[in-house]
């Protein structure tokens, strides 16, 4: 260690720059430094096959310096593209520690401190949602996996004979879920031996939410078939939209049809932390399981994303292994703390940390006023939308998601909108996002749903975003489509 302290030192130095305030400046940095991929294998040698021979130090802090230059700045206060956002300090020096100290959260033993903030932050969520007494939960490596755990405890609950034998002695199931539900579904249920067919897709209404008039038909139809119907995933902030379903009403048709009931809050997940936007999740109460991730709309690096169930033995029945050169039971501690076999995974990242060290550098004032600032932008950015010439709402925001075509001169005017029209519309939003790309001023994705054809998707991960950069956003689409044609 001691003869690469030196490289250490001036690789941290590079990052401690990369973090200075001069990048985030929103009139000079860029929020990426674009290259086509053969122009960016031309920047950074990525062969490994070639000479394999040792690179020097210097070298190394080349490429390392040149990684900085080159990747997504996701920090910008103009990076809108995706839900996560650049580094909260506090959530910064908390990755870095766990970097540095390098265990793994399975048993109190290797990662006390860790073991006990993760309970913490539990023991927090469990009393917003309202699980009662009888909870647990786990952080897991991202969403997807926590919607992963939701869709295999719904079947263990169930079936617990699942573990042991398989499938084969069962009935098929299904799983219900919203046509604008998260693509993890489809993967879990394929990964888990379900088959993507038993996603049962329950329509939308206009807004993004789940139909629970469709949900109810869709399950008789299903019961009629000879198929157990299992569980519903209900979402809390969708992706693309980020609508929230009706929990109440779909808790109500979980216990008519003794369903299990997991909610996808990855997204929307953090306004239960707001008191003016907690209502978004009312009904939280009467489900199963719940997952948020704490990377997003909330400040924590990537990725810290935690799964919360209120039945307090189901993740170690599920998951558990006891595997005897880990997990001894006569251990001189309380074994009870030891989480690990709770997990699918074995090493397991003390992700929770970082979550625990910002809800204490914050408190819980400062982040109720941080999320609903970010929901106050976005309702701000959807004025701004409604008002300007050129643009129009996909639909009225109900997160802070704001969806909007940009409509350029050459389709404005009282012509019919017909399908031709509308095709040609669908080919701005690439061109538009070429072109910031490419100049690097500014990121937000874009997408089709359904029958609407490409159109923006702005979503407001930053705490700190202001009016300003939502005036920038309007009115950089309008320099950067204002001469397309289509």
């Amino acid at each position: 260690m001691a003869e690469n302290q030196n490289f250490l030192n001036k690789a941290f130095h590079l990052l401690e720059k990369s973090m200075a305030a001069k990048n985030y400046d929103r009139e000079n940095a860029l929020v990426v430094d674009y290259r086509d991929p053969k122009d960016m294998a031309k920047e950074i040698d990525f062969d490994l096959e070639g000479n394999g021979r040792k690179y020097g130090d210097d070298e190394l802090l080349q490429d390392f310096e040149k990684t900085i230059k080159l990747s997504v700045n996701s920090g910008h206060p103009h990076f809108f593209n995706q839900m996560f956002t650049g580094h909260d300090p506090y959530a910064v020096a908390a990755g870095c520690l766990l970097e540095c100290r390098n265990t793994s959260l399975y048993t109190y033993e290797m990662a006390p401190v860790f073991t006990l903030a993760e309970k913490s932050v539990i023991n927090y969520l469990a009393s917003l949602t309202g699980f009662g007494e009888s909870y647990n939960g786990i952080f897991v490596p991202g969403g997807s996996m926590g919607n992963f755990f939701g869709l295999n405890l719904a079947r263990n609950l169930r079936f617990p004979s699942v573990k042991e034998k398989g499938m084969t002695e069962v009935k098929k199931m299904a799983i219900f879920a919203s046509e604008q539900c998260h693509y993890s579904i489809g993967k879990g249920a394929a990964f888990l031996g379900y088959g993507i067919d038993a996603v049962k897709r329950i329509r939308c209404e206009e807004s993004g939410r789940m139909s629970v008039e469709a949900l109810r038909e869709k399950v008789k139809e299903t019961i009629e078939e000879g198929i157990v119907p299992l569980m519903v995933v209900a979402v809390s902030g969708t992706t693309v939209m980020g609508a929230f379903d009706d929990l109440e009403g779909i808790a109500k048709v979980c216990k008519e049809f003794s369903m299990y009931m997991h909610v996808d809050g990855c997204w929307g997940g953090p306004a239960l932390l707001s008191e003016k936007r907690r209502h978004l999740l009312k009904g939280i109460e009467h489900a199963d399981s719940f997952v948020w991730d704490a990377h997003k709309m909330f400040g924590a690096t990537q990725q810290c994303a935690v799964f919360v169930t209120k039945h307090k033995d189901l993740l170690k029945q599920a998951h558990g292994q006891a595997a005897s050169y880990l997990f001894q039971p006569d251990r001189y501690y309380d074994v009870a703390y030891d989480s690990g076999d709770m997990s699918i995974q074995c090493g397991r990242k003390a992700d929770a940390f970082k979550a625990w060290f910002i809800l204490k550098a914050r408190g819980k004032k400062q982040v109720d006023l941080m999320i609903d600032h970010a929901f106050g932008i976005a309702e701000y950015f959807a004025d701004l939308i409604r008002d300007t010439e050129g643009f129009k709402l996909v639909h009225e925001p109900q997160c802070t998601n704001v969806c909007f075509w940009y409509i350029p001169p050459c389709l404005r005017g009282n012509g019919e909108r017909d399908d031709k029209w509308w095709q040609r519309l669908g080919k701005v939003a690439p061109k538009i996002k070429e072109k910031m790309m490419r100049k690097g001023s500014m990121m937000i994705g874009y997408q089709p749903l359904g029958h609407r054809v490409n159109f923006f998707r702005i979503v407001i991960p930053h705490l700190n975003s202001t009016k300003e950069d939502m005036e920038f956003v309007r009115d950089e689409i309008n320099r950067l489509g204002k001469d397309i044609i289509v």
